[in-house]
Protein backbone atom coordinates (compact mmCIF):
# COMPACT_ATOMS: atom_id res chain seq x y z
CA UNK A 1 0.00 0.00 0.00
CA UNK A 2 1.24 3.46 -0.87
CA UNK A 3 1.65 6.00 1.93
CA UNK A 4 -0.19 9.24 1.10
CA UNK A 5 0.64 12.42 3.02
CA UNK A 6 -1.63 15.47 2.89
CA UNK A 7 -0.39 18.99 3.58
CA UNK A 8 -2.08 22.32 4.45
CA UNK A 9 -5.55 22.65 2.87
CA UNK A 10 -5.42 19.09 1.51
CA UNK A 11 -4.95 17.82 5.07
CA UNK A 12 -7.94 19.84 6.24
CA UNK A 13 -10.14 18.54 3.42
CA UNK A 14 -9.05 14.93 3.85
CA UNK A 15 -9.47 15.17 7.61
CA UNK A 16 -6.10 13.53 8.26
CA UNK A 17 -2.41 14.07 7.66
CA UNK A 18 -1.76 10.71 6.02
CA UNK A 19 -3.25 7.38 5.05
CA UNK A 20 -2.32 4.12 3.39
CA UNK A 21 -3.90 3.39 0.00
CA UNK A 22 -3.94 0.40 -2.30
CA UNK A 23 -3.87 1.74 -5.87
CA UNK A 24 -2.03 0.49 -8.94
CA UNK A 25 -1.50 3.89 -10.58
CA UNK A 26 -1.54 7.54 -9.64
CA UNK A 27 -4.75 8.03 -11.66
CA UNK A 28 -6.43 5.26 -9.65
CA UNK A 29 -5.22 6.86 -6.44
CA UNK A 30 -6.51 10.30 -7.43
CA UNK A 31 -9.95 8.86 -8.24
CA UNK A 32 -10.10 6.95 -4.95
CA UNK A 33 -9.09 10.02 -2.94
CA UNK A 34 -11.87 12.13 -4.47
CA UNK A 35 -14.40 9.35 -3.93
CA UNK A 36 -13.46 8.94 -0.28
CA UNK A 37 -12.83 12.65 0.40
CA UNK A 38 -15.26 14.62 -1.83
CA UNK A 39 -13.95 17.92 -0.44
CA UNK A 40 -10.72 17.26 -2.38
CA UNK A 41 -12.53 17.28 -5.75
CA UNK A 42 -11.86 20.96 -6.49
CA UNK A 43 -8.45 21.15 -4.84
CA UNK A 44 -6.72 17.97 -6.01
CA UNK A 45 -6.41 19.01 -9.69
CA UNK A 46 -4.50 22.12 -8.54
CA UNK A 47 -2.21 20.24 -6.17
CA UNK A 48 1.33 19.17 -6.83
CA UNK A 49 1.24 15.41 -6.36
CA UNK A 50 4.71 14.00 -5.87
CA UNK A 51 5.52 10.30 -6.06
CA UNK A 52 8.72 9.52 -4.21
CA UNK A 53 9.63 13.20 -4.42
CA UNK A 54 9.03 13.70 -8.16
CA UNK A 55 6.18 14.83 -10.37
CA UNK A 56 5.01 11.95 -12.54
CA UNK A 57 2.24 11.25 -15.05
CA UNK A 58 -1.06 9.78 -13.88
CA UNK A 59 -0.17 6.42 -15.46
CA UNK A 60 2.80 6.03 -13.08
CA UNK A 61 2.74 2.75 -11.17
CA UNK A 62 2.54 2.75 -7.39
CA UNK A 63 3.97 0.05 -5.15
CA UNK A 64 3.82 -0.88 -1.51
CA UNK A 65 6.79 1.32 -0.64
CA UNK A 66 5.66 4.38 -2.63
CA UNK A 67 5.39 7.74 -0.87
CA UNK A 68 2.84 10.17 -2.34
CA UNK A 69 2.73 13.80 -1.17
CA UNK A 70 -0.33 15.95 -1.91
CA UNK A 71 0.78 19.59 -1.83
CA UNK A 72 -1.80 22.31 -2.47
CA UNK A 73 -0.78 25.62 -4.01
CA UNK A 74 0.94 27.74 -1.40
CA UNK A 75 0.33 31.47 -1.08
CA UNK A 76 2.96 33.95 -0.08
CA UNK A 77 5.76 35.87 -1.51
Amino acid sequence: MARVRFFAAAEEMAGRSEEMRDAATLAELRAALVTEHPALADLLPRCAVLVDGARVDDDASLSSDTLVDVLPPFAGG
